[in-house]
């Protein structure tokens, strides 16, 4: 007969579907199936951690952002931000979309030609281009965003050595109300910068001015802080063609929409207080369609958001190896999933539950991932239920960034599977393996052999 498990008695308040304080019921809805594959035949079949993605629902999220704009302003075109996701099988899913690709690295534009993209529909972002990559980039006639004086300088030295005229537009930051203003990238608005180097680029043959571009910041949940950076992008284009009779072909307004996920310390779920699509669309549009821009000469309108269009279609499955006491009584749960993994986790209260639900009760519980640092928390206080060593969890909403920013510290990198619109699965990314780490490791001669 096998040997009960002991577990010394504490008392500890126990929740079984009481809302909290905020109203928030605290039942838990497990996840068993996505996309009607179960997720215990996906961890059986691939291992555990296990990055999924949803091929049915990128498609569909970027079918309502599509629409949404549209409907509302019908010269709209959608660029991909790689650094969200830049597994290449997921930006194919976006380029079948219709999207074109926006970049910040040498490294992500070269991701983007070999994936077929056009370098005529490649955005190149950042402020980190080197002249090698700035060369390619006028060659392959690629939208180039300027983001400083300095690289301005080296596009007036490069592009007549290329023998083509460089596509440029300019990066502004601006004050639209949201605090922190982020200033450090591009040039501002306000002071006078934006419209110096706009004056510097104008007059030079070898420079096409064809747009303006903003990225106002990041996870940002007032659609009226859009409305206010579109109207000053609008007036900047105004202002061009008074002055040089030069009309803007296109204005970008960048990323930053929110997703459904929960910041660190918000009172409210991020799915019952983030803006919808069509909100932030009607900001964008009633201030382009209410500018002064002439009708004839209206810009098209370029949308570069990665967050909100991806974070629903990424889960991470895992299985827990521990659940043990604290020593102030609270339970606590360890799993295999840690914040190398899930870098999000750090500012994010991610959406984690069982695959199935054995007992209803709940426990304020710290999950922890497996990592030997005290810093690896992926909850820091959830009402969980009572889970045992090999059960498993699904974590979701966590298309975005982890799959970009995950480091490669003291466990391997998992493999990251899509599952296509048919229900099938692939594995779109190998798994590191102690082969994959050591092949970019050199040993020189004199420490090849030691005696301990």
């Amino acid at each position: 007969m096998e040997k009960l498990k002991f577990e010394r008695p504490v008392i500890n308040r126990i929740s079984a579907g009481v809302p909290d304080k905020f109203g928030m019921g605290t039942s838990i809805q497990p996840i068993s199936h996505i996309d009607d594959v179960a997720v215990q035949d996906l961890l059986e079949k691939y291992g555990s951690p296990l990055f999924v993605i949803s091929e049915k629902t990128i498609r569909k999220t970027y079918k309502e952002a599509l629409s949404a704009f549209k409907t509302r302003y019908p010269k709209v075109q959608f660029a991909w931000s790689y650094k969200t996701n830049y597994i290449n099988a997921v930006c194919k899913v976006f380029h079948q979309e219709g999207s074109w690709a926006e970049v910040v690295s040498g490294f992500e534009y070269a991701k983007a030609i070999a994936n077929g993209v056009p370098g005529n529909k490649i955005i190149f972002n950042g402020p980190d281009k080197s002249r090698e990559d700035l060369k390619l980039a006028i060659e392959n006639g690629t939208l180039i965003h300027i983001d400083h004086f300095d690289e301005l300088y080296d596009i007036m030295a490069i592009a007549p050595t290329v023998g083509k005229v460089a596509k440029v537009a300019i990066r502004i930051n601006m004050d639209t109300g949201i605090y922190p203003q982020w200033d450090r990238f591009g040039f501002n608005f306000e002071n006078g910068e934006a419209w110096s180097a706009i004056n510097k680029i104008m007059p030079d043959e070898n420079m096409e001015l064809l747009g303006l571009h903003t990225h106002i910041g990041t996870y940002i949940t007032t659609p009226v802080a859009y409305s206010v950076a579109t109207s000053k992008l609008a007036a900047l284009a105004v202002r061009i063609e008074l002055k040089y009779k030069h009309n803007i072909k296109y204005i970008d307004l960048g990323g930053g929409f929110a997703s459904k996920n929960t910041l660190k310390g918000a009172y409210l779920p991020g799915s019952d207080t983030c803006p919808s699509f069509d909100d932030y669309a009607e900001a964008i549009t009633s201030a382009l369609n209410n500018s002064d821009i002439q009708y004839e000469h209206m810009p098209t309108l370029f949308l570069e958001t990665g967050r909100a269009l991806i974070d629903d279609a990424g889960y991470i499955l895992g299985t827990v190896l521990a659940n043990k006491r604290l020593v102030d009584g609270r339970r606590s749960l360890i799993i295999d999933i840690g914040v190398n993994n899930l870098f999000t986790s750090f500012w994010y209260e991610h959406h984690i539950v069982p695959s199935r639900i054995k007992q209803r009760d709940t426990e304020d519980t710290t999950i922890y991932g497996p990592l030997c640092m005290n810093i690896d928390v992926i909850r820091a206080a959830v009402q969980f239920p009572v889970l045992e060593k090999g059960d498993q969890v699904v974590i979701k909403r966590v298309g975005a960034y982890n799959m970009t920013q995950w480091m490669q510290f003291i466990t391997y990198r998992p493999k990251v599977v899509m599952i296509d619109l048919q229900g099938n699965t692939h594995v779109i990314r190998e798994n590191e393996t102690h082969e994959t780490m050591n092949s970019m490791d050199r040993i020189p001669g004199y420490l090849l052999d030691f005696k301990l």
